[in-house]
């Protein structure tokens, strides 16, 4: 049976992110998404002017329609959130639905490059914080580490060390676990390695220590990475994937996507080139027409 997650998250018109993103990477990776809107924008935040259109009151009015037929998820998965209210409504959809048999990813989208975004308020994080308790993998950027945490971004950026930073950075992570949440995983962290080359790391950190895997910079910032990147992480763990191999199928797939947008000169805000991607990550023995030059197996290194 084709395993379910429920993401929830806003669905935005231009910006390639949230749940455009979301669908098309879960669905490759051969498990069914089922959406519930935070909000509907016309395009992503980053853009001078967007519609945007809170979902607050009508998330409990779905959450109560799947009630009533009965589904179950193997993984519940969240990203961003419109205000403290909605996290309100996120947990109540987890009494209902997110059990011992079902993974908890919250993607805590609060900011970016340092900074929070235009919807962040301190209750907003409050509320944030109280969410990250009750999942099983969260997959918060440096930023929003930060912001979590409490750590000042520009100190942490003054650390050369790299050794020494991602102890630091280890450590911040290491004291957001509580009970059920024994996994963060901390994405698009920038340093350069001891032969002086500029490269994007993510560190998956448990109470047990801490991995490193590492990605050759390609250069630039752009919409929807992390949407993407939390997206294979939750597909991945729905089908059984180890959550290294999916971090390493992944860092792939978006490096190959930022790579063909800086070619391409695609603006930050329109997100980056990631559907001719998107046949990498189905699982192995998926059989496609045409050409398939992109696939690699699930356990790539």
């Amino acid at each position: 049976m084709t395993k379910k997650i429920a993401v929830i998250n806003d669905l935005s018109g231009f910006g390639r992110c949230s749940l455009t993103a979301a669908i098309s990477v879960i669905s490759v990776m051969g498990v069914q998404p089922c959406p519930l809107p935070t909000a509907i924008l016309s395009g992503q935040t980053g853009y001078p002017h967007y519609y945007f259109d809170s979902y607050t009151d009508k998330m409990p009015l779905i959450r109560s329609e799947w009630e009533k037929m009965g589904v179950r998820f193997d993984g519940i998965c969240t990203g961003f959130l419109a205000d403290e209210r909605q996290v309100k409504q996120i947990q109540m959809f987890l009494d209902s639905f997110l059990n011992e048999d079902t993974f908890l990813l919250v993607d805590p989208v609060l900011g970016g490059d340092g900074k929070p975004h235009g919807l962040f308020t301190e209750g907003l994080l409050k509320k944030m914080q109280e969410l990250c308790k009750r999942a099983d993998i969260i997959t918060p950027n440096l930023t929003e580490l930060c912001l979590l945490t409490g750590a000042d971004y520009e100190e942490l950026g003054s650390i050369k060390n790299i050794s020494l930073l991602m102890e630091v950075i280890s450590e911040l992570a290491r004291s957001l676990l509580h009970e059920r949440l024994r996994e963060v995983l901390v994405t698009g962290i920038r340093y350069t390695d001891g032969d002086g080359v500029p490269m994007m790391g993510n560190l998956t950190v448990t109470a047990g220590g801490h991995t490193l895997l590492p990605f050759p910079l390609i250069g630039g910032s752009y919409s929807g990475t992390g949407d993407l990147f939390a997206a294979c992480i939750a597909a991945g763990m729905a089908r059984g994937d180890s959550v290294e191999d999916t971090v390493r199928l992944a860092g792939k797939f978006i490096s190959l996507a930022m790579a063909d947008s800086i070619k391409e000169q695609v603006p930050r805000n329109d997100g980056v080139n990631y559907e001719k991607y998107l046949s990498m990550l189905a699982p192995s023995g998926t059989l496609y027409n045409g050409s398939d030059t992109h696939r690699s197996p699930a356990s790539s290194p």
